[in-house]
């Protein structure tokens, strides 16, 4: 148990919910807990799992502005979230909280036990409301808008009267069926992209020994991290800087999430190499029932034969692994690549929700209105 959890709401069945700061929070009984809750939460998220959140808020929130709301049934963690208190929503300054995110992380659900995904809101809402200091609402960043906990959060702010609305969507590639990797490939991709891959593929095999390689252990683990990393920076997001190598912050939290990933056993490593060298590489994070698209990337001086693309073709035997039920592109949306080989779509989306006393919702609610009205396409006004 953390000493340092500041109870907000507690009553007779135990249950108890507050706001901390994760510097005191991540204790090893702390951890335990935090990790026995991913595997039985109602909506998979590995980018707010121990092995990946805790670096990350070491890495990117140096000076402990991140708060974390977690939820208790007695001395069994239930509900996680990390959230920050931001003087600015978008271009306008206007106060308000948002769950955390950085951009290496591309869901901002949080983690709850299956069976307390109301509650949870309840009590998170509830604190907000007792001490919402100059917020105005509460902005709630990539939840998928089919989700559980999406769910759960119109249930509750239907039943306390409380204004809540989507504010902004957008759809990305997603991968689930049925079928065989083959039968996939075949249904997903048109006849005249499918021989041109296999030419692809054939031209590329004349260069030199061709190899596709799959990995779920920590075997040669660090040697791959430095092959990713200077891939990765040899491309297009090296040359505009956006490249996991081209800040000290981005690069230790790869190496750790990758290691963390690797302990937990929720990582998959997949290349194409030629002769050994990597021509396009990506990473799986694997999360029951679920897996997560995290990075990838690919030698452009290739670019003529596809190589990523390949590797993507050989990626659908995801389709075949009895541990993943579907798999999340994290892609933006339209990605070219990813798009026109994987037809499934998931839509997540940005809510915004009242808090606190009467007069703070009214203002909340002409805001609200006000940016539905700018957002909505032209004629639904």
């Amino acid at each position: 148990m953390v000493a340092t959890r500041s109870a907000v709401a507690s009553e007779n069945d135990g249950i108890s919910g507050g706001f901390g700061s994760w510097r005191d929070m991540f204790d090893a009984a702390f951890v335990r807990q935090w990790d026995m809750l991913a595997t039985r939460c109602a909506e998979p998220n590995p980018f707010c799992e121990s092995w990946f959140l805790a670096p990350a808020l070491r890495h990117f929130d140096s000076e402990g502005r991140v708060q974390i709301f977690t939820l208790w049934d007695g001395d069994t963690l239930c509900g996680l979230m990390p959230f920050k208190f931001k003087p600015q929503y978008g271009r306008w300054w206007v106060p308000n909280f948002q769950n955390w995110l950085h951009h290496n992380a591309f869901l901002g659900v949080p983690l709850v036990r299956a069976g307390f995904e109301q509650l949870f809101w309840r009590r998170f809402l509830d604190a907000l409301d007792s001490r919402p200091g100059p917020a105005l609402f509460v902005h709630l960043c990539a939840l998928p808008t089919d989700g559980p906990l999406v769910t759960a959060l119109a249930i509750v702010a239907e039943e306390q009267n409380r204004r809540f609305d989507c504010v902004a969507r957008t759809t990305r590639a997603f991968l689930q069926s049925d079928l065989s990797p083959a039968a996939y490939f075949e249904q997903a991709v048109r006849p005249k992209k499918r021989k041109e891959l296999r030419r692809q593929k054939v031209r590329l095999s004349e260069e030199g020994v061709l190899n596709f390689t799959r990995c779920d252990s920590d075997a040669g683990l660090d040697t791959w991290v430095d092959e990713f990393l200077k891939l990765e920076s040899s491309g297009w997001k090296g040359a505009n800087g956006s490249a996991l190598d081209c800040s000290d912050a981005t690069r230790n939290l790869f190496i750790d999430v990758m290691n963390g990933a690797a302990v937990a056993k929720k990582l998959e490593r997949r290349d194409l190499r030629l002769d050994g060298q990597p021509l396009a590489m990506l990473i799986n994070l694997l999360s029951a029932p679920g897996s997560f698209s995290f990075k990838t990337a690919f030698d452009e001086s290739f670019s003529r034969f596809s190589p990523g693309v390949l590797l993507q073709v050989e990626n659908l035997d995801l389709l075949e692994r009895p541990d993943v039920d579907w798999c999340d592109s994290c892609a933006a949306e339209g990605h070219p690549m990813i798009d026109s080989l994987w037809t499934g779509r998931r839509v997540v989306g940005r809510y915004s929700v009242a808090i606190g006393g009467s007069a703070r919702r009214a203002v909340f609610d002409r805001l609200l209105s006000a940016e539905l009205a700018r957002n909505a396409p032209r004629g639904q006004t």
